[in-house]
């Protein structure tokens, strides 16, 4: 039975769930845009040993709104959750976003954080480069959506047809014909309860002020298990990144996901379970 709950850290109220104790702390972090029910796939399987724990970041879901939407900006508020609601040392599971700021938190809490698993992170190309991918346009298309009140079915209709590609370099695709009607209409839920500021930094090229991969990555100890989805299907982690954070962690497990999306969790459900649950079972 999971509870629902507010988490207050400093002037912001944070929504978010507890499964039962039936563990150690495992907090995950769902990507931009999302909320915590993205994780719902995975829940069943790692309640059996774990305390999940599961929030709404910043500008999502029933959280609160804030003064900004940077990444570091999440990584505060994960650091003052942790602080707030671990009882003792716990993993971190951060997808997309979640992965950057559950990485960020390790190396700001080595004595509360005692692994993390990071699925898909996006690094640099969520960054400067971002006019020059198809992400651009991905988000670029969202913004008019961000906060909607109008019903479910009309919005994931309308995402659709949003045109993936960068301008003048060839044909786009729709958004369509990358996810399907199931899909784009958690995406549309989701959207009627997302800050249409949380998009301002991504799309101006600031998302990435603040956070210092290089030192982040000097600081974390603890072990990491690193997701990799397919780029040739959305992934957003790349072979350079995936291939230096393996060669620089001190104790990091990479593993591919042929033929996944981005959201693995999702698309691979079954695969990525064999996968953490193994993981977990081994600290």
């Amino acid at each position: 039975m999971f509870s629902e709950q507010r988490v207050t850290l400093k002037r912001l109220r944070l929504s978010s769930v507890s499964g039962p104790e039936n563990g150690p702390p495992l907090a995950l972090l769902h990507g931009v845009t999302r909320r915590w029910q993205s994780f719902l796939p995975v829940l069943p399987q790692l309640s059996m040993r774990w305390q999940i724990m599961a929030w709404d970041a910043r500008g999502h879901g029933l959280s609160d709104g804030g003064s900004g939407y940077r990444v570091s900006d999440y990584v505060e508020d994960a650091c003052g959750f942790v602080r707030s609601e671990f009882n003792r040392p716990g993993v971190l599971y951060g997808h997309s976003l979640g992965a950057m700021v559950a990485l960020a938190t390790a190396a700001e809490l080595p004595e509360m954080v005692s692994a993390v698993v990071l699925e898909d992170p996006p690094f640099d190309s969520m960054g400067t480069p971002i006019r020059e991918t198809p992400l651009y346009s991905f988000f670029s298309g969202l913004v008019r959506f961000a906060g909607h009140k109008r019903p479910v079915q009309e919005v994931a209709k309308e995402l659709a047809e949003i045109p993936i590609g960068i301008p003048g370099r060839g044909p786009t695709t729709r958004l369509g014909d990358a996810r399907d009607m199931t899909s784009l209409r958690f995406t549309a839920q989701c959207l009627t309860q997302m800050a249409p500021q949380v998009l301002t930094p991504i799309l101006d090229g600031t998302w990435l002020v603040g956070f210092d991969r290089e030192s982040i990555v000097k600081r974390v100890t603890c072990p990491v298990l690193l997701l990799q989805a397919d780029s040739a299907c959305g992934g957003m982690l790349t072979d350079l990144d995936a291939a230096s954070l393996t060669a620089t962690l001190p104790d990091c497990t990479r593993v591919r996901f042929p033929n996944s999306p981005h959201l693995i969790h999702w698309a691979q459900t079954d695969a990525l379970l064999r996968q953490v649950v193994g993981f977990l079972e081994s600290l």
